[in-house]
């Protein structure tokens, strides 16, 4: 529940409440989650979380969220302009300046000399009701070229649901991604490539790099990792930040915004995910480089 304040005010003991409950009912790991309400409100009672700015509370308390565990996922985000108080609406908010200012979130299509294309996925993999369309045409773009180097290395993350709609252009067939696991360790939702994609694939056959960075996280990472285990791309570039839990978001302040992970995944292939480790590449290099490595692998291979 929202803190019933002025926009202008901080009840800063009030927010970390609301974040202590939010954090015990939702959190993905029930053991975690009762250490972190505690942590959280032993905290405050201590006077550790600053109450004159929004902004130092949101670095104070997600310093503490990722003491026990080090997820990625848990956060207090700030937000210098004001956001919806509805569920998720302020990441959506965020995301959709991002998808405005980026050509969909395919800020780069191009094709290389000796048949490479280079298609750039970023700054996040965007939902798909908004991202369909740019993405169908990109995809559908570069379908004819020789091998594909598909860059992630500026994506921080997005909608699963969008991971698999750019699987099912670079894969043949109907192919299961991931398993979704509810708190109670339960099978609440699982991935496949949708059985239909418009427009052309680049299929399942030929040569398929993807480009990661220390920055690339979460979808982006995903998409990069399920490529990786089902052995359809080599990964080039820097192992991955290491987030794996689909998260929700909620409101408890007008510029603060709880990130909390409710489910964690479960790759068929390798029975675990990414979280923690990161995306370790099968071509390690600078992610400045990468570009070029892939680049090279691709020409000697068609060659």
């Amino acid at each position: 529940m929202i803190p019933t304040t002025s926009p202008a005010a901080l009840d800063a003991t009030a927010v970390v409440e609301s974040i202590a409950d939010l954090v015990r009912e939702n959190y993905v790991f029930p053991d975690a989650a009762r250490q972190l309400a505690d942590l959280l409100r032993r905290r405050s009672a201590d006077g550790a979380y600053p109450a004159e700015s929004a902004e130092g509370l949101a670095d104070a308390v997600t310093s503490d969220l990722r003491s026990v565990n080090g997820d990625l996922h848990l956060a207090l985000k700030y937000h210098a302009v004001p956001v919806p108080p509805e569920q998720g609406a302020a990441v959506l908010a965020t995301a959709r300046r991002r998808f405005d200012a980026s050509l969909g979130g395919v800020p780069r299509v191009e094709l290389l000399d000796g048949g490479v294309a280079v298609l750039e996925i970023g700054p996040m993999v965007f939902p798909l009701d908004w991202a369909a369309q740019p993405l169908a045409a990109a995809l559908s773009l570069v379908a004819p070229a020789d091998a594909l180097v598909l860059d992630l290395r500026r994506n921080v993350g997005g909608d699963p649901n969008t991971v698999a709609f750019i699987c099912g252009y670079l894969l043949d067939g109907r192919t299961h991604l991931n398993t979704m696991l509810s708190r109670q360790g339960e099978v609440a939702e699982q991935s496949w490539t949708p059985p239909f994609v418009p427009g052309a694939r680049f299929g399942g056959d030929k040569p398929l790099y993807v480009l990661t960075s220390a920055d690339t996280f979460s979808a982006g990472e995903e998409l990069a990792y399920d490529l990786q285990q089902l052995g359809r791309a080599e990964v080039v570039g820097e192992t991955t930040r290491g987030g794996a839990h689909p998260r929700e978001g909620w409101t408890v302040h007008p510029h603060l915004e709880l990130s909390v992970p409710v489910a964690r995944a479960v790759n068929p292939v390798s029975g675990t995910n990414w979280e923690g480790t990161g995306v370790r590449p099968d071509v390690p290099c600078d992610a400045a480089a990468a570009l070029d490595r892939a680049v090279a692998l691709a020409v000697a291979r068609l060659a």
